[in-house]
């Protein structure tokens, strides 16, 4: 579908892409990774045509459509929600506006009965182009995005500019998805969305129809959603087949291979070199030495990617909290009439590992604040427990840092003397090495001041973190970084974070925050999305909540041991009649939901032969000869086409959800 051939792009004396190769085909679902710089938003921007290479060309089929998103920096105003949304469908809607136009002129008597032939020949095609292009069921294809991307029905009619910055990106990416481009090109376009967003998200784009190449620090978003990878480095581009936790695979074999071929050349051509110096100035030897040197000209050598030292944390030491670390009650908080808690109650215990999830805007981070203390409830009170030592990582923690101080200083200030010589260990994990410490934090980027930030909070003593969207500008070994840190980190942890594969590593409870409340799901993120889905089950063995037990102590008082073992009991033998009572039930259950669905899907059927029945009698109607003699009656025929019309639409609509629905069960 689009190829590029002996592409070079650089910038000055760097070099990003250097005579590259590439192919992409109809359907691909690519993820461009590589290490921050390499170049994988230029490779996107000259892909979208807003670069030009220095040399070498992209091949492109003509009447590809590309839509592109960039990471930020995209504004819209002067409609609202929807009406950006639906300008994605602007030839649909000049057609729409076109057979409203034709509608109101044949309703009026002043225009001439000799041009009503023409005018409904005319109506009758742009009829059948906005039939084909499903445009009758265009409004629910934008509702259906815009509240899959979070936008509830009472904001869809605001107007868009007062929307954040985060906002603005997924009404672009709600243009762009409804837009349907041959050619997808995303860059980080999960960086704006919550866990419930990227969850649709990911849905969406595993089944879109046409090529996606997006760039994203999300592994799980990656597994999910493509079929290979492109990895960019050494200005080069390779292919791997499969997800993102294949493609680590397939890399680090694949980079052990190259590390020991480049060994074995550098033995080779020091061997060659010793033969040389030792022979140089033998008269009987010139001619081996000649050969020789001729033979180290030709060696190309073997470039190997910088091996990124991959380093272990331990948090400092501290005391050890009481049992009950933090706990809030009757917890009332509004913003004017904006009410975000009602009446919260919320008991954490020490060793809780909590990821409080929800849609933007829900409370989230309201909650951390009112924990870290750093916000006072309107009403209710906050307790904290014995000997808590806390730490805060808010959501704007990249703007505290002091400008004045150089990196190095920044870690070095406030941190345990037994961890300063961690310190470089730490900075290189967060890609700060050589000179970029003496950097003054001011002069810092907002990616980089926010990874300084990260590593800071690693090395201050604590026993209970609060961390709101730590992983935000962190690429994907510097998340691997925190993530191994985290894991073995002996305290309370509770977080917020749109990373699915952060949480579903960390959390062990899941708090769902929205409507004023907290609703706490013991187990994992995958664990408490099944019970969203199944609401009505009984809690599995594997999501039974499990009483928080206190760390063992040395002075807690031990059962006395028995002098014989106690006799094995034999395992309870597993009831095949109530097995098959079960699947029995399972399967009368489906059968009723099955044929359920074929009586709905039969009505929906007879409803629409019957309205397009109605329709193709009013269209003989309006053909006939002397019908706008009464415009009275003609604008009712009208009027009762298009509300015709619109139905159908309407019910073919659900006609097709249906049937999907069918297929799936």
């Amino acid at each position: 579908m689009i190829q590029l051939s002996d592409l070079t792009k650089s910038f000055g004396d760097r070099v990003l892409l250097d005579h590259v190769t590439w192919q992409i085909d109809d359907g691909d679902r690519v993820g461009l990774c590589g290490p921050n710089g390499a170049g994988k938003t230029t490779l996107l921007k000259m892909l979208a045509n807003r670069e030009e290479p220095d040399s070498g060309a992209i091949a492109t089929p003509s009447g590809l459509t590309i839509g592109y998103l960039p990471q930020d920096g995209l504004t819209h105003s002067g409609r609202t929600v929807f009406e950006e949304a639906s300008s994605a469908f602007q030839p649909l809607l000049d057609v729409k506006q076109e057979m409203h136009d034709i509608e109101h002129r044949l309703s009026d008597a002043s225009v001439p009965e000799s041009e009503h032939e023409a005018m409904l020949a005319r109506y009758s095609d742009l009829q059948d182009r906005f039939r084909l292009s499903d445009g009758y069921s265009m409004d629910l294809r934008i509702a259906t995005v815009l509240r899959g991307l979070g936008f509830d029905q009472d904001v869809v009619h605001r107007p868009a500019e007062t929307f954040s910055g985060g906002w603005q990106m997924r009404i672009a990416l709600a243009k762009l998805l409804l837009g349907r481009p041959n050619l997808l090109l995303l860059d980080e376009p999960t960086n704006h969305l919550d866990l419930e967003a990227r969850n649709w998200l990911e849905e969406f784009l595993a089944s879109y129809p046409y090529a996606v190449i997006l760039v994203s620090h999300d592994r799980y978003f990656l597994d999910s959603v493509v079929t290979r990878i492109t990895d960019l480095n050494l200005r080069k581009l390779t292919d791997y087949v499969g997800n993102y936790s294949r493609y680590i695979e397939q890399r680090d074999a694949m980079l052990e291979r190259l590390r020991q071929s480049k060994r074995d050349q550098d033995e080779e051509v020091a061997r060659v070199k010793a033969f040389i110096d030792r022979f140089r100035y033998q008269a009987t030897k010139a001619a081996q030495v000649q050969s020789r040197i001729k033979q180290l000209e030709k060696v190309v050598p073997i470039e190997v990617p910088p091996e990124r030292k991959r380093i272990h944390f331990t948090f400092p030491s501290c005391a050890k909290s009481g049992r009950t670390v933090l706990e809030l009650s009757h917890i009332r908080k509004a913003y004017d009439k904006l009410v975000v808690f009602r009446d919260l109650h919320l008991h954490i215990e020490r060793g809780d590992r909590i990821a409080l999830v929800g849609p933007n805007g829900a409370g989230k981070s309201t909650l951390m604040r009112m924990l870290s203390g750093e916000e006072t409830p309107d009403s209710g009170t906050r307790t904290v427990g014995h000997q808590v030592v806390m730490e805060y990582f808010a959501q704007d923690e990249a703007v505290r840092l002091n400008p004045a101080l150089t990196v190095y200083e920044t870690l070095s200030a406030g941190s345990p003397t037994n961890m300063v010589p961690a310190i470089r260990n730490i900075l290189g994990g967060f890609l700060f090495s050589g000179d970029d410490v003496y950097k003054k934090a001011g002069v810092l980027s907002g990616g980089e001041r926010t990874r300084l930030a990260v590593a800071r909070m690693l090395l201050r003593p604590s026993n209970t973190l609060l961390l709101d969207e730590p992983t935000n500008h962190l690429d994907l070994d510097s998340k691997d970084v925190l993530l191994d840190a985290l894991e073995d980190y002996g305290g309370t942890l509770i977080i917020v974070s749109h990373d699915r594969y952060f949480v579903e590593r960390l959390a062990t409870k899941i708090i769902e925050i929205g409507h004023g409340e907290g609703a706490v799901y013991p187990g994992t993120y995958s664990e408490f999305l099944w019970h969203k889905e199944h609401p009505d089950a009984p809690q599995s063995p594997a999501t039974t909540p499990k009483a928080t037990s206190a760390p063992k102590s040395s002075a807690a008082p031990q059962a006395p041991k028995a002098s014989k073992p106690e006799p094995r009991q034999p395992a309870t033998p597993v009831s095949s009649r109530e097995d098959r009572k079960r699947e029995d039930a399972e399967r009368r259950k489906k059968q009723r939901v099955n044929e359920s669905l074929r009586k709905r899907i039969a009505e929906m059927e007879a409803r629409i032969a019957e309205r397009e029945a109605e329709v193709k009698t009013l269209e003989s109607a309006m053909s006939a000869e002397g019908f706008f003699t009464d415009p009275a009656n003609a604008n009712s025929v009208i009027g009762r086409h298009k509300a015709l019309m619109w139905e159908v639409g309407d019910l073919i609509a659900q006609w097709e959800a249906l049937q999907e629905h069918a297929a799936e069960s």
